[in-house]
């Protein structure tokens, strides 16, 4: 009894959670214009005019470039800091990591407020690479924390190792370090990506109008109606997180993604 109970409780739990998804989900194949649930028919012509919709095709190819490019410049920003916080252990350094997860402990408010502050001054506002470098600097807390436990993973015989053969610090890195914390590097990108991917403040508040991503297009689109288009680009968010982060578990160290260590035998 207390098992079907327990069993019971979860599955309300999960449909609580789930129930603004599924709504959403809904509303996203209503054969009319509108955003009413039930859906009224069943159509799939709104995820369509995602790609065949000249301005929406252009906002999902903004908002897939800002994600790719400021995900791979906060993990190369967040990867040389990993490496110095963890072979320079000296209570200075930790100023470094505190810098590192600054920006996403903040609102994202202030984070953006500062960010529009700092370009406007440099007079490059509106230009597209400020996004990137925006975005870069809010989200390189994720891949630096992922780093980091990458690093603290790591038995530190085995580069004591390789230094005692004669190995420079580069090889060092790159044959010994490298490979171990690889799991760790994909999934703080993945997260970083996923994250840009889904920015609408940061990415508003240093390009403005100039560069319209999904988020900023959702938003611009809501001053001239409400159209299913909106819910299949959640849909189409929610899919390409959960894909993302499914071949990562799939193909890689589930455990040592999520940063848990191996227990030992």
């Amino acid at each position: 009894m207390n098992t079907l109970l327990r069993r019971l409780y979860f599955s309300f739990i999960g449909l609580f959670l789930a129930a603004p998804m599924i709504v959403v989900a809904g509303v996203s194949v209503n054969a009319k214009q509108s955003l009413t649930f039930p859906p009224q028919g069943f159509s799939l012509g709104w995820y369509g005019e995602i790609f065949t919709n000249p301005e929406w095709r252009n906002a999902l190819f903004a908002s897939l470039t800002l994600a790719v490019l400021s995900a791979a410049l906060a993990v190369l920003i967040a990867l040389p800091l990993a490496w110095f916080l963890w072979r320079r252990i000296a209570p200075w350094a930790n100023i470094f990591q505190l810098l590192g997860i600054a920006p996403f402990t903040l609102p994202p408010v202030i984070t953006a407020l500062g960010l529009l502050t700092f370009w406007a001054t440099t007079g490059f506002y509106g230009a597209p690479w400020t996004a990137v470098i925006s975005h870069a600097i809010f989200f390189v807390t994720l891949p630096l924390v992922t780093l980091s436990l990458g690093f603290t993973a790591i038995d530190r015989s085995f580069v004591e190792a390789a230094a005692t053969m004669g190995a420079n610090e580069r090889t060092i890195f790159t044959t010994v370090v490298l490979p171990l914390i690889r799991p760790y590097l994909i999934s703080g990108y993945a997260f970083a990506f996923v994250l840009s991917l889904n920015e609408y403040i940061v990415a508003y508040m240093t390009v403005g109008f100039t560069m319209e991503t999904l988020p900023i297009k959702i938003f611009n689109a809501l001053r001239y109606g409400y159209t299913p288009t909106m819910a299949s680009v959640t849909i189409l968010f929610v899919a390409t997180a959960a894909l993302i982060f499914g071949l990562i578990a799939r193909f890689g160290d589930l455990p040592k993604l999520l940063g848990a260590m191996a227990s030992e035998k």
